[in-house]
């Protein structure tokens, strides 16, 4: 059978809707705080509990979603022991990053939590033997001085919170070499995110019994915040990343991915009055332009 080729404006069209879907993961991701922090601040619901809700229903929503698109969901004892343990790194991340938004502003964390790019290189140089690169360390020094400076606004810092969101980048860079060096990325991708989400919501299950039980939905606001959460930022951000990445590439994907920190700043400061002055403004620059250098150095020496 002779192969299509795609004409140029087929071209411009499909990388034009791949960088939408790009724009639409990163952005939507971004919102997490939008859902969450009203349920906290309204104290309707703990932290396991909510967490519990966002994966078990995004796990709903992509089941029926690959159900309905033919997927296989079949996987053998290795693939599933690998997905269990990956799962774990990822419900983690969404833990402690939910626990920092209590700590201090949510803007602020989203950020910090966006350096986990640079840390994924990192690793990938030290432990995987790729090739070292000024830009690289460079990046990883002006990230962390972007840290500093959205962090010191002349009043108390919750170094507790700062110490709970950095432990999102370590868990979250781990997660993504995993997928990356175990072969589990080579799966078709809603199987693989709705093993991910499922080993998720079970682990939240046992740790909501363990500690403040699983509460119920006791008003529709709440409930209303829990299912835009698992639609919003867990299933469209997902599949969104997946299309996009079809499309575009990983290089564009993750620096369009920039979106993400400053969707959360600016839901921090419009929508719940948190503050933001040239100090922070700087440190987010810092944080988005290094992450970008780094996407970038490490594409180009790939190619």
């Amino acid at each position: 059978m002779k192969k299509t080729v795609a004409t140029p404006r087929q071209e411009s069209a499909r990388k034009t809707r791949g960088i939408a879907y790009a724009l639409i993961s990163s952005a939507t991701f971004g919102l997490i705080p939008l859902f969450t922090v009203p349920i906290l601040s309204a104290g309707t619901m703990s932290g396991p509990s909510i967490l519990f809700y966002r994966f078990g229903l995004a796990t709903i929503l992509i089941g029926l979603i690959g159900a309905m698109r033919g997927k296989s969901f079949r996987i053998n004892f290795r693939q599933g022991t690998k997905l269990v343990v990956l799962g774990w790194f990822y419900a983690a991340t969404s833990m402690w990053l939910l626990e920092s938004y209590s700590m201090i502003p949510s803007g602020v964390a989203t950020t910090i939590h966006f350096l986990y790019p640079v840390l994924v290189t990192l690793i990938m140089v030290t432990f995987y033997h790729e090739p070292k690169s000024i830009w690289i360390f460079g990046a990883s020094a002006v990230s962390i001085a972007g840290v500093a400076l959205l962090n010191w606004t002349g009043g108390a810092v919750s170094y507790e919170g700062i110490a709970t969101v950095l432990l999102t980048v370590v868990t979250y860079s781990i997660y993504i070499v995993g997928v990356n060096k175990s072969g589990i990325g080579r799966m078709d991708p809603i199987p693989l995110t709705f093993y991910i989400l499922l080993a998720g919501a079970l682990m939240f299950a046992t740790h909501a019994e363990m500690t403040t039980g699983i509460e119920l939905v006791r008003d529709g606001r709440t409930a209303f915040n829990l299912l835009v959460l698992a639609l919003v930022s867990t299933v469209i951000s997902d599949l969104t990343l997946v299309m996009a990445v079809e499309r575009v590439g990983s290089t564009i994907v993750s620096v369009l991915g920039s979106l993400e920190p400053l969707v959360a700043v600016l839901v921090g400061v419009f929508w719940f009055s948190e503050p933001f002055g040239w100090k922070g403004a700087l440190g987010l620059s810092l944080i988005i332009g290094s992450v970008v250098v780094v996407i970038l150095q490490t594409e180009k020496r790939r190619k």
